[in-house]
């Protein structure tokens, strides 16, 4: 069974092969088809039609599954690497481990936003963009210069707490957890993080970076933590609502698979707490 580990608690090893495994796959073309894929979903889900990856209950199951997908191919490559995650709340500084030379590298430069140092900059050759929204093809951060503050743990426990999951126009108007915890309304988690990394997280092309999986995952542990304290209250719609994925409704792209069929991480991995 796969565990996720908090990024902080990784060790030497474990940051390298977990590295390593992200290197290969954007060599081999593969991680590529990620960004392209989370690209076409942000620009085509809209408040007033067609809603899958964002703005909508699915929000939740559809990065679970893109998770999971992207952790597979990892795995295929070096299968002792698991995805870790980044707990913003506690490690909300600059000089949290996460952006170390030897892991995901740091801040940008204030020219330009280039990223210096680290496997991901352009330096070092290895990671060219070739899915991207303008022509600067490396690697950017403005790390608190899009907004100064990541969420603090008040915040995710104010947002834990809410007892319903979603509700109508289920969109980014909507109340309960999955939107509060998206970012459109209330405290703002989710959205803020990829606002406080900045430049290409900020973008539709944000798994550019590779923080983005780290993020999500963060994203992801905080639903398995509302589904243990909210035990009675599921997942909404159930059916018959237009333009957002019911309970057992097959989400795109894969066509495969439905919310109901994610909804228990423990099919498929733990976390380390």
């Amino acid at each position: 069974m796969t565990v996720r580990k908090n990024q902080a608690a990784l060790t030497t090893d474990e940051k390298r092969r977990f590295v390593n495994a992200v290197l290969e796959l954007k060599r081999s073309g593969r991680y590529d088809e990620f960004v392209r894929t989370h690209n076409a979903f942000i620009m085509s889900d809209t408040d007033s039609g067609e809603r899958t990856g964002h703005r909508s209950p699915s929000f939740l199951p559809w990065h679970r599954r893109f998770l999971l997908d992207f952790e597979g191919a990892l795995q295929a490559v070096d299968a002792s690497v698991a995805l870790p995650y980044w707990d913003w709340s506690t490690d909300r500084t600059v000089r949290a481990s996460l952006w170390a030379p030897d892991f995901l590298g740091g801040d940008g430069r204030s020219s330009d936003g280039r990223v210096m140092d680290g496997p991901f900059a352009a330096s070092g050759g290895k990671w060219p963009l070739g899915v991207r929204v303008d022509g600067r093809t490396f690697l950017r951060r403005s790390l608190g210069a899009g907004v100064r503050e990541l969420p603090t743990p008040a915040e995710v426990e104010s947002v834990l707490s809410m007892a319903t999951y979603d509700m109508a126009p289920y969109n980014s108007a909507s109340d309960g957890f999955r939107n509060h915890l998206e970012g459109w309304r209330g405290v703002n988690l989710h959205n803020r993080v990829h606002v406080w990394v900045g430049g290409q997280m900020a973008t539709g092309v944000s798994p550019n970076d590779p923080v983005f999986w780290l993020h999500h995952a963060f994203v992801d542990k905080l639903w398995a933590e509302w589904q243990r304290r909210h035990p009675g209250v599921g997942y909404v719609p159930a059916g018959g609502t237009p333009d957002v994925v019911d309970l057992n409704e097959t989400m795109k792209p894969w066509n495969d698979v439905r919310p109901a069929d994610l909804l228990d991480h423990t099919k498929f991995y733990t976390f380390d707490s």
